[in-house]
């Protein structure tokens, strides 16, 4: 049986220095914010990793980065939701990659920024007893369905039910050609518990890793302030507030075995979202 970490990491798209930033003597260009990623990564040690907002020199940076920490991690591409993964541990079987189309059927407008919005999938093999893993990660559409929102744009929940929709069907469709192997699925979904997008995955017989996992389950919502203009402490809120998930199907009683969030001071200038991590049982 294989005892593994598998974490997921919104690393806020910034290549750049900010103004906001410049003025209080701070930098969170990538080349200074990477070197904190690594130190996550190092001191969490996770087998397989999900990334969004990592752009392409983040992505070099921090595989360069691995490289001198002797840390052998393979980089599945998925432009800003790449999939990393332990090259002693696993072996890659089968993947697929989607930028979610820009329309929605029945609603008016585009719903991909940059085309930003996509899933990764990868099916992996663990070397230790060739036991199967559907692993996937995304980042899904950002703007709100409530009229009172300064981000209001109709047919946004519809959005994110669409294209968690699509990224479900492909993992599924993995898992059978996989003898129904375990899925795990990862990302910023932008939508609370409450939300269509995940009321949907829960109907589809997803379960929340957060309300699965036996050993220890941590009750913050997993998001502060860190942008273009500064960064503020952690304060956690209800869980059912989190945007970050992680969902789970076809997997064994007692698969979930812990829950958590990265919660290191140092961590609060590098990304608006805090790491989420699970320990599962393969």
């Amino acid at each position: 049986m294989s005892n593994l970490r598998i974490l997921s990491n919104n690393q806020w798209w910034s290549d750049s220095n900010k103004p906001a930033w410049k003025e209080m003597g701070l930098d969170c260009s990538a080349k200074v914010r990477v070197p904190g990623f690594l130190r996550m990564f190092g001191e969490t040690k996770p087998d397989i990793i999900g990334l969004q907002e990592c752009s392409m020199i983040m992505a070099d940076l921090e595989m360069r980065g691995f490289s001198e920490l002797g840390l052998g991690y393979a980089f599945l591409w998925g432009r800003d939701t790449p999939i990393l993964y332990k090259t002693d541990k696993f072996e890659l079987v089968d993947s697929a990659y989607l930028v979610y189309p820009k329309e929605v059927p029945g609603f008016e407008g585009e719903f991909n920024n940059l085309n930003t919005k996509a899933y990764c999938i990868a099916v992996l093999r663990s070397k230790e007893d060739g036991k199967l893993l559907v692993f996937g990660t995304t980042h899904l559409w950002y703007m709100s369905s409530n009229p009172n929102s300064k981000y209001y744009q109709p047919g946004s929940d519809e959005a994110r039910v669409y294209q968690l929709g699509l990224m479900m069907d492909k993992a599924e469709e993995l898992s059978g050609k996989y003898n129904n192997c375990p899925i795990v699925l990862v990302g910023d979904m932008n939508a609370q518990g409450s939300s269509p997008c995940v009321q949907n995955a829960y109907a589809r017989g997803y379960d929340d890793a957060r309300d699965i996992a036996t050993d220890y389950a941590d009750g913050g919502h997993g998001m502060h302030k860190c942008g273009e203009d500064g960064y503020g402490p952690y304060e956690p809120l209800d869980p059912i507030k989190a945007i970050d998930r992680v969902f789970v199907k076809n997997a064994p009683e007692g698969f979930v075995r812990r829950f958590e969030r990265f919660k290191e001071e140092y961590y609060m200038t590098l990304s608006d979202h805090l790491p989420v991590y699970i320990d599962v049982e393969l």
